[in-house]
């Protein structure tokens, strides 16, 4: 499981006391400011992460802020690589990377997704970063290094990318070099020269050697600075000095072999068996090296190795965590199975068993599988799973799985569920029904009453799962129905899973009362197992279906008592929590409160990945597309819904608004009707389909694009296919009890008679949305329509029966109006084109002394939508810079700030 990220892997490490400082090679470093990756390449032992932690202890280095990441073999889990590096970027800036992060978190995304999320984020912020991949060359996972292309390929400027490795990465460096952006440092770079060579040996190591003795070592190791050390801690305390220096020959692997056993020969011997007995483990503490040794020395022996630069690495400013020097960790490892075969396993059963008691049950899992003690590592994975399963550490759990013999995971069919339940979370649908075959077959022998029911329960639930991610709605549920006559009535987290996955099958035919009832059984279940953030997962799903019954109130509500969920766990920021501010602006926007709803966005975002679920980064995009729409910022809408539509995670819900006819009603809204129409075609949609509420969204969608084209080209035909399409929609809606759908189509249909000049059938339509609408408080429906709409609602209040609520919705048709007019007339009417209500925000915030950067933090765009509004900005003004610009907005008063209408009454 992942639980809590190992700190000590995002600390640079310590500049070791006794260093020779190698100005040349900062100096490199420092000149590279244009390049964006630095690789830093050579065998082991050639101080690669020492040359980077002098550099990065320079008060010069580059002025980036700075990120460290050392990996091992755990990080080619593709998903633990991943967040680890945004963990390192968070270091340098706390909240980089959290969308990103949701994006890699979420069941149906790509790697390419994620990575595109994550260089927006960096594209879009003004900080500058070196981030340090140290140790590299352990990676051999071809996901990771297939992403890592696509990052170095895409690398914004605010980030440099150091990697230092034993070798050359899978990356085209031939491309980068001819591009000038790559600088390498490499094995001749780093190697000692004389001049080193001679202040490493007589001014660090006191070995007074003359000048031919330094060159003799120097050209026998060719500069191979673990080499030399070695050699000047075998030279320590030796009387013939000559006499080594000369035998000092061989090949890098003899070379260490040689030295390696000059050193150990000379330790005591118990020095010597703890270096041997402790090179089993990536990291040592001193508890953690009498656990194993079975000694009380460790912390001890560690500070005396510490400061005998006995090649251990500190990992924290405490000097708590060390390491060994990787070339020498393989030396002891080698000499161990050597001198202690016997030992080796013992000593990883040790390891395990404390690592399981403190707590860390990946490594307790390492140590058991290298032990070849399987039996244990199965206890220990069993009590992995659910972690595991929380927090979508899928891959590891395939991977030590993988590792198991066959038959194991075969008497214990809770691990071959588990195995299926990770190749389905990691889109690999091949091997999981044969693994949940193999645990039906073998759960009857090896479980008994409740726990072979529950186990059965289990398959289930992963059967409904596998069911729904191939579109087999009916065989979802079920499988879903057999998993609750199946589970446990106890098992409240089971019986939640199961609960929300039949409900996605009402949901999905359009049942939508017999959905919000599971959803709100599972959403009972889960507060009962304490599964916070899925409660919170649950009131998506429950306001949704609430916002299509038309009870916007109750949406709020339910969004509301997400937030006091929310609440109670004050120590840290739910997962879930960002998603109640993002639904809550959905409906500020309908209730006409677009200042409340964007400060909600902007909660949402502040709040990050770790308080969002997997939908909240497609979500928040199409919010803000919304907002930004209201604000006349038509192409930044069109920008967030193409992030919206990359990042899009259904999470098991059904697509009910695709994110592409949201942007086609985007398009019909500013005049692209076409655009819309032709979605429309290749989408396969018509007037003629039959309908679903699946594709309800869609064909209300070409209804508008049909009214739209009759009003640029009238034809009957048009109209005719329009109006009939609305009238069977609105029926079906009718009988299924969509009242939000039918307040929608009731005002469509009265602009469509109205244009056809039917005042009376407009009116009778329009009575009846009104009528629907008003204990709700909705507005944009009626105000997104335009002067068509106004019109139709001043006739009914001249009628003399309007309510105060038409009163109240023609003053948000002139508050909106007035924004547009306020612009239009005055000042603006010495302009050629007017500037758009985004436009002036951009404007005033031109004026002000915040940069481009954040400028568009501000309003929630990426610089080059920015740009683009600047540039149009410029030629309307007639000016050239943003201080011209500024100027000729202060002659025509444009400056002074005009608040959005709210409101509140109308909550």
């Amino acid at each position: 499981m992942a639980g809590p990220l190992l700190e000590t892997k995002l600390h640079v490490p310590a500049l070791r006391r006794a260093l020779v400082t190698r100005p040349r090679l900062s100096d490199r470093l420092n000149r590279a400011d244009e390049q964006t990756l630095i690789l830093v390449s050579a065998p082991a032992g050639f101080g690669k992460t020492t040359v980077l932690t002098e550099w990065l202890a320079e008060p010069s280095a580059n002025g980036r802020s700075l990120a460290w990441l050392s990996l091992d073999q755990r990080d080619n889990d593709p998903t633990l690589f991943w967040t680890y590096l945004v963990a390192a970027l968070d270091t340098a800036s706390n909240g980089l990377g959290a969308e990103a992060l949701a994006t890699l978190r979420s069941p149906q995304s790509s790697t390419e997704d994620f990575l595109t999320t994550l260089i927006n984020e960096l594209q879009g912020g003004q900080d500058r970063f070196t981030l340090v991949l140290d140790d590299y060359h352990v990676i051999e996972s071809q996901d990771v290094q297939e992403g890592l292309v696509f990052l170095v390929e895409n690398l914004p400027a605010q980030l440099q990318l150091v990697i230092a490795s034993r070798a050359d990465p899978a990356l085209p460096l031939p491309r980068l070099r001819a591009r000038g952006r790559l600088l390498e440092i490499r094995a001749a770079d780093l190697r000692f020269t004389l001049e080193e060579a001679a202040a490493y040996f007589n001014g660090v190591m006191g070995l007074r050697l003359t000048e031919q003795d330094i060159a003799a070592l120097e050209g026998r190791a060719e500069g191979w600075i673990a080499a030399l050390q070695l050699a000047a801690l075998s030279m320590q305390g030796r009387v013939d000095v000559a006499g080594f220096i000369a035998g000092f020959a061989g090949d890098d692997r003899y070379i260490v072999d040689y030295l390696a056993e000059e050193v150990l020969q000379r330790q005591p011997d118990d020095v010597r068996n703890f270096l041997l007995q402790t090179s089993i483990l990536n990291r040592l503490n001193g508890q953690l090296c009498d656990a194993v040794t079975g000694q009380n020395t460790g912390r001890a022996m560690l500070e005396s190795l510490d400061r005998g630069n006995l090649f251990v690495v500190p990992l924290d400013d405490r000097r708590w965590w060390y390491r060994y020097h990787h070339l020498f960790a393989d030396v002891l490892l080698a000499r161990l199975m050597i001198e202690q075969t016997g030992r080796i396993h013992e000593l990883h059963e040790r390891a395990s068993l404390w690592h399981e008691q403190d707590g860390d049950i990946p490594e307790a899992v390492r140590h058991s599988l290298a032990a070849k003690d399987f039996e244990r590592a199965a206890d220990l994975i069993e009590l992995a799973i659910p972690a595991m399963r929380k927090d979508r550490q899928e891959a590891t759990l395939s991977r030590w799985l993988e590792a198991l013999p066959g038959e194991l995971i075969h008497a214990r069919p809770g691990l071959g569920v588990a195995y299926a339940g990770a190749l389905l979370a990691s889109g690999e649908l091949t091997g999981v029904d044969a693994r949940l075959k193999e645990a039906e077959q073998s759960a009857g022998t090896t479980a008994e009453g409740g726990d072979a029911g529950n186990l059965t329960g289990s398959i289930a639930i992963y059967r409904a799962a596998q069911a729904l991610a191939v579109g087999d709605t009916a065989g979802a549920m079920t499988q879903a129905t057999t998993a609750l006559g199946l589970v446990g009535k106890d098992d409240h987290l089971e019986r939640g899973a199961a609960s929300g996955l039949l409900a996605v099958g009402h949901w999905t035919r359009g049942e939508l009362g017999v959905a919000y009832g599971l959803w709100s059984d599972s959403y009972s279940n889960l507060e009962r197992a304490g599964h916070h953030s899925d409660m919170l997962g649950c009131s998506i799903a429950l306001a949704d279906i609430r916002i299509t019954q038309g009870w916007l109130r109750d949406a709020m509500a339910i969004y509301a008592r997400g937030l006091e969920v929310a609440g109670r766990h004050p120590a840290q920021t739910l997962r879930g929590t960002a998603d109640m501010h993002v639904g809550m602006s959905m409906l500020l926007l309908e209730r006409g409160e677009l200042d409340v709803a964007r400060q909600h966005l902007v909660t949402s975002r502040k709040l990050g990945e770790d308080a969002a679920l997997p939908q909240n980064p497609y979500r928040s995009r199409v919010a803000m597309a919304r907002v930004l729409q209201a604000e006349g910022d038509v192409s930044g809408a069109l920008e967030q819904l193409d992030e919206a539509e990359r990042l899009y995670v259904g999470d098991f819900f059904p697509e009910v608004r695709p994110v592409a006819a949201v942007r086609a009603r985007t398009w019909i809204s500013h005049g692209r009707t076409s655009d819309a129409l032709r979605w429309a075609r290749e989408r396969g949609i018509s007037a003629q389909d039959e309908l679903s509420y699946l594709h309800e969204f869609e064909h209300i969608t070409l209804a508008r694009a049909l009214l739209a084209q009759d009003s640029m080209e009238p034809s009957e035909e048009s109209a005719g296919r329009a109006v009939g399409l609305l009238d069977r929609l609105l029926r079906a809606a009718e009988e299924d009890g969509r009242t939000g759908t039918v307040v929608e189509l009731l005002v469509l249909l009265a602009l469509a008679h109205y244009k056809e000049a039917d005042d009376g059938g407009a009116l009778a339509a329009l009575r009846r949305a009104v009528a629907l609408a008003e204990p709700e408080g909705y507005v944009s429906v009626f105000v997104d329509e335009g002067e068509a709409a106004a019109n139709l609602l001043e006739t009914l209040a001249k009628q003399g029966n309007a309510s105060d609520y038409v009163t109240r919705l023609l003053e948000s048709f002139g508050a909106k109006t007035r924004k547009t007019r306020d612009h239009s007339t005055s000042a603006q009417q010495r302009l050629i084109e007017p500037l758009s209500e985004r436009e002036l925000q951009v404007l005033r915030l031109l004026s002000s002394e915040l940069g481009g950067p954040e400028i568009a933090r501000e309003l929630l765009v990426s610089l080059n939508t920015l740009r683009t509004h600047t540039k149009n900005i410029y030629a309307k003004l007639g000016a050239n810079n943003r201080r011209s610009a500024v100027r000729r907005a202060e002659e025509l008063d444009l400056l002074s700030r005009k608040d959005h209408h709210i409101n509140h009454q109308m909550w």
